[in-house]
């Protein structure tokens, strides 16, 4: 497993590059690790690489990963949200990537109420207007953020964004300048500082952190191709 080890190290100083354009902090920007359809063998290799933090999509595939791993790593749920698996998600995970609705993130406050703590999440935006995928439309969301900032058990970190599929890296560049002008445009609104944005994956991370991102979805250049596609798709 010398690849998974070699292959984040690579990622990282990538990244670092990356922050070294535009002049940012390396440290400023998380690495979500998507572990989606690999197995706990392939993850404790990262785990010994130096990385903590991973990012899974369905909770069934996920559950007997975080049971079996070190306690100390952090989880990202990076998939879309089932109403009927809130609680446990609230209970496994430590953040959220994909809160696509004002009624879904009422349902998330309220369960995160119940278990009596708040909930990290992001709000996935539709960047592009794609008929095929989740996430708030930009107008609704300014329409709506005041009712998202008054859930009490609701902490809102950022946005989240999948950019629509383009032939290179630079042709994601537009829509993540747009999320992050949404993002700086909702904090006037609402008088509140949301100051993370989970945007580029393994295809177009370099420019995502080039333009603002705090944290990026990487799974396939560090532990391979995967065998078969996973709902959702978001890293």
């Amino acid at each position: 497993m010398e690849g998974i080890a070699t292959n984040f190290a690579e990622v990282r100083q990538r990244m670092e590059a990356a922050c070294r354009r535009v002049g940012r902090e390396p440290s400023d920007v998380e690495l979500v690790a998507v572990s989606k359809t690999f197995p706990v063998s392939d993850i404790a290799e990262a785990v010994k690489a130096g990385q903590l933090v991973f990012g899974e999509s369905r909770l069934q595939e996920a559950e007997p990963k975080i049971d079996a791993l070190p306690a100390s790593l952090c989880w990202h749920f990076i998939g879309s949200v089932q109403r009927n698996k809130v609680r446990k998600i609230l209970q496994k995970f430590a953040v959220i990537h994909a809160i696509d609705s004002l009624r879904l993130a009422e349902y998330v406050n309220g369960i995160a109420c119940e278990l009596g703590n708040a909930a990290e999440v992001f709000l996935q935006v539709n960047v592009g207007g794609e008929a095929s995928k989740g996430g708030f439309e930009a107008a609704v969301l300014r329409q709506e953020i005041g009712k998202l900032c008054a859930l009490e058990h609701l902490r809102i970190l950022g946005l989240m964004c999948i950019p629509p599929a383009g032939p290179d890296a630079e042709s994601a560049r537009r829509w993540f300048v747009s999320l992050r002008e949404l993002r700086d445009e909702l904090q006037t609104i609402s008088g509140r500082q949301f100051s993370k944005l989970s945007m580029g994956m393994s295809g177009d991370y370099e420019v995502a952190i080039e333009e603002g991102a705090t944290h990026v979805r990487v799974g396939s250049l560090i532990f391979g191709h995967r065998s078969r596609r996973v709902e959702g798709e978001l890293g």
